[in-house]
């Protein structure tokens, strides 16, 4: 969101008899054009000269946006530009066809002592011990800082501005449902538009940096004693990714199964262990 002012040094166009007349209906930002009827507001603008302004707005807005892909597009650009990183476990790896995948939100959900920490772990001692690339690791647990998450995040919102280095292949929030869960009691949609956004910011940041994310979601009791996933049903459409992991407790290791993946049917890792 750019203030009309400061557009002036780079759009003579956009000059004080411009701004005024966009003071007139409200608009001090670039953005606040998206409210109005803009066929109607150049009605408004008498003057040739106001028109061309209206117009170089609606050109720098253009501009911003993200050209459309279609879905072969977007398979290709998966196949060519988009690896998949190894686990560090040969059995999680051959369960999803080579580890996980960039580009791809993979959520670990599961209930406490299920293994999810100790797979994110191994991923990201994998990734860093064999200069894959550089691992960013958020315990929400222990190191918890919400503004460092957030600021992370927003370095998406901006193409142009952005400071992630490019040479970060995994980012890891576990727990992000520590992070969530408390503020989507009592029904409210803060809750949710949280929820919501985090999530599609994180599917920007794997996309269009090519980072593999991996988020954790531990259970909480639900109906009848029945346990179920903190983040709730509005968060299932979110990850391309989604592995139960449940403890065998009589072998000392984890069963997984995929719940949801774009290439993968449902399928199950029994007895993985932490060697």
């Amino acid at each position: 969101m750019a203030p009309l002012e400061d557009l002036e040094r780079i759009y003579p166009i956009i000059d004080s008899d411009f701004r005024m007349f966009c003071a007139s209906h409200g608009i001090f930002t670039d953005e606040d054009f998206l409210l109005h009827d803009l066929s109607a507001l150049e009605a408004f603008a008498a003057p040739e000269k106001l028109k061309q302004g209206i117009k170089q707005i609606i050109s720098i807005m253009e501009s911003r946006q993200r050209p459309w892909l279609n879905g072969l597009e977007l398979l290709e650009d998966a196949q060519l530009n988009k690896c998949t990183l190894s686990t560090g476990c040969e059995r999680i790896d051959v369960l999803l066809q080579g580890g996980l995948r960039e580009g791809h939100v993979t959520e670990l959900v599961g209930p406490s002592c299920s293994g999810k920490t100790q797979v994110c772990l191994k991923a990201a001692s994998h990734v860093a011990r064999n200069s894959l690339g550089k691992v960013v690791y958020f315990d929400t647990g222990n190191s918890f800082s919400p503004k460092r998450i957030a600021q992370f995040l927003s370095l998406s919102s901006d193409a142009s501005t952005a400071e992630i280095d490019f040479q970060v292949r995994m980012l890891i929030i576990d727990s992000l449902s520590s992070l969530i869960a408390p503020v989507l009691g009592g029904g409210g949609a803060h809750g949710h538009a949280l929820m919501v956004t985090a999530g599609f910011l994180l599917k920007e940041i794997a996309h269009e940096f090519n980072v593999c994310v991996v988020v954790t979601n531990h259970m909480v009791a639900g109906e009848a004693g029945i346990s179920k996933p903190a983040l709730g049903e509005s968060w299932k459409s979110i990850p391309h990714v989604r592995l139960l992991l449940s403890k065998k407790y009589s072998t000392n290791g984890t069963c997984i199964t995929i719940l949801k993946h774009p290439y993968l049917g449902t399928r199950l890792c029994d007895n993985v262990k932490g060697d």
